[in-house]
This record gives structure tokens, C-alpha cells and sequence, in this order.
């Protein structure tokens, strides 16, 4: 029985069952990771009891190990028996095992997709195992401490204690038959994308603070090129439906009582949208800077310490855990402060630029001539970009301070008086910040001037390349795009230089204060020791990273104001006043749209002569309202005011229900025909058959190789002018609204198709609803039950159709040209077919004149954008490098690079190593000497850094400028084919954002 009692025997016991568990749960881990990674058995999750409290027992627990561990070199310190050798190594195996079965646990979480009933039985078994085993060690401790009453146990005693506790809560945990989730009906082997976007959001502490819930996604990763579907989607808060509405609240509420938005607030109303997001990036900026100066605080301590200098025991032990403690804290608040600002920048990104899409769709017509779609491009592409980018710096300007404060404090506590002059240059530094950044301020706004004008001239020349093309014109204004861009790179070479001027300048700084402050210890004499020495050298790299990044803290500052003020100046114009149509709810009244005394006008200026005058029209719930008229008598104006897009000078408008619209010209977006026609809405089979059946679109369907998933090209390239207009009046119809206003859209197809879709779309298809339908083609008069004619914007006759033409009116004079106009085409014709009629029966045209060729192509004409996959290849930067005067400069970059490290890696060494290690040692070298050196190794590295940052801007410069050559003398040599296939927002892409990449960002990626 003493045997069992024994200490040594049960820990010899309790660490062979340890280390074989600890082999047992290695092999299975590994076992199913890679099981997993093969696809032969099914992922399966935790929605098991307490799953979070089990993993926190295990942290607990192999902390207990670890403190035991530790503990032991405390009170074994006159040497080593097999009782403590065995208790040592009991606790090296207690660590090993509970941290593996944290990690264990949480690999089955975040790799799952199917919920499990309870945990792996090898856990449940070792749980019971350990709460057995600590019960008896705890009674073991106790025996103990009562025969020899040794101290020592009580750290075991306590340890046990716990770890009995924490083992019997692990035992009911996995002895219950309860789980907190669900099991599936069905076993299914994957989830939607809506169940993988809970990745981040629904992470566990421990997971967030390692990012391992990004595994799963760097797994695939590793294994092919990630597709969409591969991501997870984002979490709830991070999404701009959360996020947009908020500032769009803010900037209409900053806005009211008809105010400005000016760039300032624009800025408070995006700080409101992500404020919380800035005050935790905020205090994990602060944790991690702080925690940065605990190392130079305790440099000088540590010196003094390897010198013999002892102040307690052990003194060593708390250094180094200090040390090691202090940079794990900095690691982690740096890193998730990174995330959280890129987190930031993506949040704002998305809402300017869904505010700008917003905008689009709500400024009054009038005020867009004022933004070329290829301006618009760059508020997105760049403008709203470059305000993203921003939060990396916005915490710059404050914590510069406070990084400099403590700085000064140190430099205090170990070079006394001389912190002075570190201050003073300091100061000196952050004032040279004034000129300078308006300076940079001027070229960046000068630079974005010319990019918007080289960009609406691009949009504008791919718009219409096809006549380019054909006339070819297209190098001479290929020419002009390129003057443009000349323009542009006169900015950009101004821009660059003055920033590679300025880099020097606050990168040679630190160095400066560093002369300045160890000359001012010399000359008051304040004796420069080594542990003062490597502490101030310390504090120096440390205060070098605020200062030296300072000017491009600067240059973001301002490239974010510029774009501020440009995307404000796109908000400020008014918007379409919705407000100035009453708009009820279907059922209220008979009168589906009703104005009374209605005036409008294009222009918001009451003085202008408005475009439509004394309106009055009544059109009740089911009925077919034709209006007609001379080009110009204010038709399309009237279909616009019910639509709210006019300004309402006087009179009121009503109008009951939801409305769709019809437009003359059709409008196509790029995509598949099915998705032009659902537009959004939600799959009804019978009744998207029934639409393609009354817009003849069937037989035009079944002659695409892809049917309705056909992508449709560039403005609708590959299909004739009819079927667009067809598509366009099928997108209509299948909204199911109550109002439908036809902007005569059946004068884009031949005669025949129009009476075809006429009778069916508005007579039939739409029978039961409120139809208004412009139209020059007198048939379709007698259809409708009121007939409204017009002229010079107001309404000269409504009525049915017999009644207006028994009576002298303009209705006369329009039915009498029409007839007129349909004789001369019946004999212009006849003669044709006569000439023609022989060629035409051999002739096996698509309908409408789509080209065969395209219908029966067996590829979409429009293909998905190729991107690289994998890892970036040697040749890729081997381009880019060689391509400005082939790559003859890149040697002296690397060259001054080298030299800029050697220089700074040799001051910092010449300081450490040539001072005394105490004022009571002897000078090595004179206080001159050190200093003459240190300040002829620091001129070197300043010099280092103006010769980089002018190589690199000359090399950056020359780079982009022959990038942009090539890639737009290949885009217009292209064909046209070329331009049918490719969206032209995508070549407008490459021309803003990645130009913008080329002409700034990758420069500067290589500068850091």
C-alpha cells in the first residue's frame, strides 16, 4: 500500500500514461488532417455541451502545468534526485498534452461542416482518465504534506486541487448525452456560402486571436486557385447593406435644411459609419506602441545586469520574461490592428462607393453632363480607393506624439539634460511638415485634374471605337489620349520627386536627433555608457518608424483631402426632388396618375421657361392613355414627370402604385438575357414563360447555342436593335407592376413584330393594368381609352379616338402624314422586291439581323477575365524591373540599399561598441572621435536614402509611362471584335485602377 502512496511511483505512472496519450492523440490528429485534406471521411463540428468552457479548461490547465514547471527550478536548487527529475518531467508532459488538446479541439471546429454528437471518444476517455488520476495525486499530496509537512507540496496540493475541480466538470461534460445545436435531418457534406459566412463572425476568442479561422480558406488555397464560392462570404457588420445605410443617414441628416455637404463633414458622417472600428484600432495602436518601449526601458537594466550588477534574485528570469512578454503583447495588438485597419478602409470604401452609385441614380438629369462615365470611374476606382487606403494612416498624426513623448521620457531617464536638443530637433522636423504638405497637397490635386481629363477622353474614344474604326481614326486619337497622358506624367515625375525629397528629409530625422542629441551629451558632459547608449540607439529605431513615416502619413493626407473635395463635389449638386410626387398606396383611389395644373421643367431655375405647362390629366386604374405628337411637343417630357424626374415649378401629381418604365432607346446591362430580364427578382417559371412567349422571344432563345444564358456583349453587341427592345419590354413585364409607361419602344422593330408585341404585351398581357405609351404609328390609337395630344409642352386635345377624329385637330394633320408616309414606302418597296426578290429567297439572315455566325457560336461572346493564378513568377518581376532602361539602374538601387543598412547597422555598433560600459571604466576612443564617426556613418545613410528614393522615382516613372504605351497601343490595334467581346469598364479598369497601382503604389511597395 505505501507503494501506491508513494509520490515518485504514481508520478512515474501518471507520466507514462501521459506520454502515451500524447503519442496516441499526435497520431490522430495527424491521421485526420490528413484524412480531411484527401476527402475520405466527413468533417464533422461541435455542437457539443460547454464547447467553449472544455477549450478555456484546457488553456487553464496546461497554464497549471506550465507555472508547476517553473515552480520546480524554484525549489529544486541544490540538485537534482529521480523524484524531482520524474516531477519535472510530469509537468513538461501536462503542458505538452493539454495544449495539443486545445489545438485538437479547435481543429475539429474550424474544419467541420456537419454537426456530431458528442466529442472524439479518445478526449471523453482521457477526461475520465485525468480526473481519476488527479483525484488520487490529490489524496497522495495530502498523505504527504502530513508525514513531512514540506512546503513544496503545497504548490502541488493547490495544483491538484484545481485540476480535480476542472477534471470532474470535463467528466459531466463528456458523459452527457446533450449537445446546445440541432443534429441535421440530412447528412449533407457541404453548406451554403450564407452557413460558410459565419467564419469570422461566429470565431472563438482563441480563434480571432490567432487568425486560425482563416485555415480552412489558406488550406484550399494551398491546394488550387480560390474561386468565389471557396470564400466566405462577409460577416454581418462588415457588409455594405449595414454599412451604407449609416452614413447615408449621416450625410442627409448633415444636409438638411437645404445645407451643403461640404469635405469636413462627409469625413464626420464616414468617422460616425466606422467609429467603433477607430476606437479599437486606436487602443491596440496605443497597446502596441507602448509595449514597444519596454525593451529600451529595460536595455539599460539587462546591461547592468550581464555586468555583475544584481538588484535581487532571479532578476534575470523577470528580464527575460519582461522582454518575452512585452513582444508577444506588441506581435498581437500590431497584427490585429493591421486587420482591423484594413477593416476600416474596406467598410469606407464600400459605402462612398455605393454612395456615389446612389447618387447617380437620384442627381437631377440636368447636372449629369457634368461627370463623364470615365470620371465617375475614377471617384470609384481611385478617388474612394485612395480614402480606404487612408486608414492605415489615420492614427499617425496622434500617436506620433505620444510615441514621441515617451521617446523624450526615456531619452531623459538615461542621457538627463541632452533629451533637450532630441526635443527641439523634433520639433523642428514636425514643423517642416507645413510647407511640405501643401506643396505635395498642389501636386496631388494637379495630378488627379489631368487623370480625370485622360480618363473621360478614354471612355469617350471606347464608346464609340466602332467608328473609329471605321473611318480609322483610332491612332490619331490614340494621340491625344497619350498627349493627355503626357499631361498627366508631367504631375506624376513633379509628384514623385518631391515625395523621394521628402523621404529624405524625415528619414534622415531620426538620424539627426540621434547626432544631435549624443554631441549635446558631449559637450555637457553626460558620460555616454553602453547600456545608456543601446537604450537611447533603442529609443532612436523605435522614434525613427513615426518620423519616417511621416511623409507618407503626409502624402495620404493629402491624396485623401483632394479626394474627399472631388467625390463631396459630386454629392453637392441636388438630387431628383421625390418628394414633389404624392405617391399612394394602390387602392385609395380610382385615379391611378393625376396632375392638376401641373408645370415643369428641365432646369431647377423657376426663371427658365418651363418644358411642360398647364398639365392636367386624370388616368384611372386599368386604363390605356396613347400620347402622340409632333418630335419635340413634350411626349417623353410628360412620361418623365410622372416618373419624378422633372422639377415641379407648380401643380401637383399624384400617382398609386409601382411603376415601370419603357425607354425609346433600349437599355441593356452587361450579362445573361435571363438576368436582363429577371433584373433582380426571384425565378417565377410560368410566368417567365409566359413573357417570352409574348415578346416573340422564344424562337430568337432557341437559335443561341446558349438559350437565355447568353451573355449579352457591350451595349448589347451581339443582338439587334429589335431584340433588345424586346428584352427590354420582357424586363417590364415580368416586374408585375400596376403602371407601365411605354416611351414608344415599338418603333425600334419592323411593323409586323410591333403590332405583334403591341397586341400582346399591352392588350393582353397587360389588360388589368394602367398603361401609358407614346407612339407616332396610328394603329395603335384606336386601343387606347384616352388619347392625350400635345404640342409646344402642353396637352391640345385628350379624348377617345373617334371622338378627336371627327374634329379639326393636330391628331388630323398626324393620321393624314402617317397614310401619306406608308403610301410612298408601299411603292419604294414594290420596286425594291421586284429588283431583289430573287437574291432574298437564297438569303438565310437571323431574325432581326443578328449575325449567324453569332448565333450559332458554340463560346460566349463575352468571356470571363483572365487572372493569374498561383504564385507570382521570377519573370513577372524580372519585366518589371528591365523594362526602364533595361533594368540598368536596379544594381545601383540594390547597391544603395545595401549600403543605406550597412551604414546604419555600422553607427549603431560604432556607438554600442565604442563606449565605456560604466562611467568608471576607461574612454575607449575620444568623445570627438565617437561623435565625428557616428555623424560621418550617419551622412552616409542619409545620403543612401536620396539616392534610393531618386532611382527609384526615376526608374518608377520611366516604368509606368512605357506600361501605359504598350497597353493602350495594343488596345487600339486590337479588332473590333476585341471591343465587342470585352466590357469596356474592364479596359477603363486597367486604365484607372491598375494604372494608378503601376504609377504610385508598386513604387512605393519596393521604397518600404
Amino acid at each position: 500500500m505505501n507503494l501506491f502512496l508513494n509520490p515518485i511511483f504514481l508520478n512515474v505512472c501518471v507520466a507514462y500514461i501521459q506520454f502515451l496519450f500524447l503519442i496516441f492523440i499526435f497520431i490522430s490528429w495527424v491521421w485526420k488532417r490528413f484524412m480531411l485534406d484527401q476527402n475520405l471521411v466527413k468533417k464533422q463540428s461541435f455542437g457539443c455541451l460547454f464547447y467553449k468552457q472544455t477549450l478555456i479548461c484546457s488553456l487553464v490547465l496546461s497554464l497549471i502545468y506550465l507555472m508547476c514547471f517553473l515552480n520546480t527550478f524554484y525549489w529544486y536548487t541544490n540538485g537534482w534526485t529521480d523524484e524531482k527529475i520524474v516531477t519535472l518531467l510530469h509537468a513538461v508532459l501536462g503542458t505538452l498534452i493539454w495544449l495539443l488538446i486545445s489545438v485538437y479541439l479547435h481543429s475539429l471546429v474550424s474544419n467541420s461542416s456537419i454537426q456530431s454528437k458528442k466529442y472524439p471518444f479518445v478526449i471523453r476517455f482521457w477526461w475520465v482518465c485525468f480526473f481519476t488520476v488527479s483525484c488520487c495525486s490529490l489524496y497522495v499530496d495530502y498523505v504527504s504534506y502530513q508525514r513531512t509537512h514540506n512546503q513544496s507540496i503545497t504548490m502541488f496540493f493547490v495544483s491538484d486541487s484545481v485540476s480535480s475541480f476542472i477534471g470532474l466538470f470535463l467528466c459531466f461534460v463528456g458523459l452527457s448525452k446533450y449537445h446546445n445545436h440541432e443534429e441535421q435531418l440530412l447528412n449533407v457534406s457541404c453548406v451554403s456560402r450564407g452557413e460558410v459566412a459565419s467564419t469570422y463572425e461566429n470565431a472563438s476568442f482563441f480563434s480571432l486571436l490567432t487568425f486560425s479561422w482563416m485555415s480552412s480558406v489558406i488550406a484550399k488555397g494551398n491546394k488550387k486557385p480560390l474561386d468565389l464560392e471557396d470564400i466566405p462570404q462577409l460577416a454581418k457588420n462588415d457588409s455594405v447593406r449595414e454599412v451604407f445605410p449609416v452614413l447615408l443617414n449621416k450625410v442627409e441628416t448633415l444636409c438638411k435644411g437645404n445645407e451643403q455637404i461640404t469635405a469636413f463633414g462627409f469625413t464626420k458622417a464616414l468617422l460616425y459609419t466606422v467609429w467603433k472600428d477607430v476606437l479599437i484600432t486606436g487602443l491596440l495602436a496605443l497597446a502596441s506602441s507602448l509595449s514597444s518601449f519596454v525593451g529600451p526601458y529595460l536595455i539599460e537594466t539587462f546591461v547592468q545586469y550581464l555586468n555583475g550588477q544584481r538588484a535581487y534574485k532571479n532578476q534575470g528570469y523577470v528580464l527575460v520574461a519582461a522582454f518575452l512578454v512585452s513582444k508577444i503583447i506588441e506581435c498581437f495588438t500590431h497584427r490585429h490592428w493591421c486587420f482591423k485597419l484594413q477593416q476600416v478602409g474596406i467598410k469606407a470604401r464600400a459605402a462612398i462607393v455605393a454612395i456615389i452609385y446612389q447618387k447617380g441614380l437620384t442627381k437631377f438629369r440636368n447636372t449629369k453632363q457634368g461627370n463623364s462615365s470615365g470620371e465617375i470611374i475614377n471617384f470609384m476606382a481611385v478617388d474612394a480607393e485612395r480614402i480606404g487606403d487612408y486608414a492605415w494612416y489615420m492614427h499617425d498624426f496622434w500617436l506620433v506624439f505620444v510615441q514621441v513623448g515617451v521617446a523624450l521620457v526615456l531619452l531623459y531617464k538615461n542621457l538627463g539634460l541632452a533629451f533637450i536638443a532630441s526635443l527641439i530637433t523634433t520639433i523642428l522636423v514636425l514643423l517642416a511638415n507645413l510647407p511640405l504638405g501643401n506643396i505635395l497637397e498642389k501636386l496631388q490635386d494637379d495630378l488627379m485634374k489631368s487623370k480625370d481629363k485622360r480618363m473621360k477622353s478614354t471612355s469617350e474614344t471606347l464608346r464609340n471605337m466602332r467608328i473609329l474604326k471605321l473611318q480609322g481614326w483610332e491612332m490619331k486619337f490614340l494621340s491625344k489620349i497619350i498627349k493627355l497622358r503626357d499631361e498627366e506624367e508631367g504631375a506624376l515625375k513633379k509628384y514623385m520627386y518631391t515625395l523621394s525629397i521628402t523621404s529624405f528629409i524625415f528619414w534622415g530625422a531620426p538620424i539627426a536627433v540621434a547626432v544631435v542629441t549624443f554631441a549635446t551629451c558631449l559637450f555637457i558632459g553626460i558620460p555616454l555608457e553602453s547600456g545608456k547608449v543601446l537604450s537611447a540607439l533603442a529609443t532612436f529605431k523605435i522614434l525613427q518608424e513615426p518620423i519616417y513615416k511621416l511623409p507618407d502619413s503626409i502624402s495620404a493626407f493629402f491624396q485623401t483631402k483632394v479626394a474627399l473635395k472631388r467625390i463631396v463635389a459630386y454629392l453637392r449638386p441636388d438630387d431628383i426632388d421625390f418628394n414633389a410626387i404624392n405617391k399612394v398606396t394602390l387602392g385609395h383611389t380610382e385615379a391611378a396618375v393625376e396632375i392638376i395644373n401641373g408645370k415643369f421643367s428641365w432646369d431647377l431655375d423657376v426663371s427658365v421657361n418651363p418644358t411642360l405647362k398647364d398639365i392636367n390629366i386624370r388616368v384611372n386604374y386599368g386604363m390605356r392613355v396613347a400620347v402622340c405628337g409632333t418630335v419635340g411637343s413634350g411626349k417623353s417630357s410628360l412620361l418623365s414627370c410622372i416618373l419624378g424626374e422633372m422639377s415641379k415649378i407648380s401643380g401637383s401629381v399624384k400617382v398609386e402604385g409601382s411603376k415601370a418604365y419603357v425607354a425609346q432607346s433600349p437599355w441593356i446591362q452587361s450579362g445573361t438575357i435571363e438576368d436582363n430580364i429577371l433584373f433582380g427578382r426571384v425565378m417565377d417559371r410560368e410566368r417567365y414563360e409566359r413573357v417570352l412567349e409574348a415578346c416573340s422571344l422564344k424562337k430568337d432563345l432557341e437559335r443561341l447555342s446558349f438559350g437565355d444564358q447568353t451573355v449579352i456583349g457591350e451595349r448589347g453587341i451581339n443582338l439587334s436593335g429589335g431584340q433588345k427592345q424586346r428584352i427590354q419590354i420582357a424586363r417590364a413585364l415580368y416586374q408585375d407592376v400596376d403602371i407601365y409607361l411605354f416611351d414608344d419602344p415599338f418603333s425600334a422593330v419592323d411593323t409586323h413584330t410591333g403590332s405583334h408585341l403591341f397586341k400582346e404585351c399591352v392588350l393582353q398581357v397587360l389588360d388589368s393594368k394602367t398603361v401609358i405609351y407614346i407612339t407616332h404609328q396610328v394603329e395603335f390609337l384606336p386601343a387606347a381609352d384616352l388619347i392625350l395630344v400635345m404640342r409646344d409642352g402642353r396637352i391640345t386635345q385628350a379624348g377617345k379616338y373617334s371622338d378627336i377624329l371627327n374634329s379639326e385637330s393636330d391628331l388630323m394633320d398626324l393620321v393624314g402624314a402617317h397614310k401619306e408616309a406608308l403610301s410612298s414606302i408601299d411603292s419604294i418597296g414594290t420596286s425594291f422586291q421586284e429588283q431583289t426578290g430573287s437574291s432574298n429567297k437564297n438569303t438565310n439572315d437571323s431574325p432581326d439581323g443578328i449575325p449567324e455566325d453569332i448565333a450559332r457560336s458554340k463560346a460566349q461572346l463575352v468571356q470571363e477575365e483572365e487572372r493569374g493564378k498561383g504564385r507570382v513568377g521570377i519573370s513577372v518581376y524580372w519585366r518589371y524591373i528591365t523594362i526602364a532602361y533595361s533594368g540598368a539602374l536596379a544594381p545601383f538601387i540594390l547597391l544603395v540599399q545595401i549600403l543605406f543598412q550597412t551604414f546604419q547597422i555600422a553607427s549603431n555598433y560604432w556607438m554600442a561598441s565604442e563606449s565605456p560600459v560604466s562611467a568608471r571604466d576607461p574612454a575607449k576612443v575620444t568623445g570627438s572621435t565617437l561623435i565625428m564617426v557616428y555623424v560621418a556613418l550617419a551622412v552616409g545613410c542619409a545620403l543612401c536614402i536620396l539616392a534610393r528614393g531618386l532611382l527609384l522615382a526615376t526608374v518608377a516613372y520611366k516604368t509606368a509611362t512605357l506600361l501605359f504605351h504598350k497597353m493602350h497601343l495594343a488596345i487600339f490595334r486590337s479588332p473590333m471584335s476585341f471591343f465587342d467581346s470585352t466590357p469596356s469598364g474592364r479596359i477603363l479598369n486597367k486604365a484607372s485602377t491598375d494604372q494608378s497601382a503601376v504609377d504610385m503604389q508598386i513604387p512605393y511597395q519596393i521604397g518600404a
